[in-house]
């Protein structure tokens, strides 16, 4: 049964929805032990769908024609129709990070690394979350497990149980 955490369904979905994106993007949290619970439920499936469909890719060769005339073939990689069916699950319920700018680096070397990269958090889910923990899962034997909680103690003002929600 799912917890309600005294908001209405829509605050709580964008509430979850935030947290869930933000665990992604940066590793960790630091929130209740009930809502670090309710984040993990949601954050170990979005992971499995990830880790099921990354290596579905399609290869596809398209016959360009320049200026003048010359044809020559270009070969692109695709999303198949499962990796594509669960980026656009990613994308529905994920909040869309954007990629910050690193200290000292010009507006143009930022352009020049993000000019590909759309939605970096799900970039991030196939390339660098997917492989890692199915490398994890073969490597124990089993799938799942993907995060972590650490209790920290409770929260001064309403003694609200705190903790570090982290990816493993």
């Amino acid at each position: 049964m799912a917890r309600k955490l005294g908001k209405r369904t829509d605050q709580r979905m964008a509430m979850l929805r935030n947290q869930v994106s933000e665990l992604l993007w940066y590793g960790e949290i630091e929130t209740t032990v009930d809502r670090a619970k309710e984040v993990r439920r949601i954050d170990e499936k979005l992971i499995t769908l990830a880790i099921r469909t990354y290596q579905d890719e399609v290869t596809v060769t398209k016959t360009r024609t320049n200026s003048k005339g010359e044809k020559t073939d270009v070969q692109f990689v695709n999303d198949g129709a499962k990796k594509l069916a669960a980026r656009r699950r990613l994308m529905a319920e994920l909040r869309d990070l954007q990629e910050m700018r690193v200290e000292k680096e010009s507006k143009a070397a930022y352009v020049a690394r993000i000019k590909d990269v759309h939605h970096p958090l799900i970039e991030k889910m196939f390339k660098e979350y997917a492989p890692k923990y199915d490398a994890r899962a073969t490597e124990l034997g089993k799938g799942g497990g993907y995060t972590r909680i650490l209790r920290t103690g409770t929260r001064r003002g309403d003694a609200a149980e705190v903790c570090i929600l982290q990816l493993v």
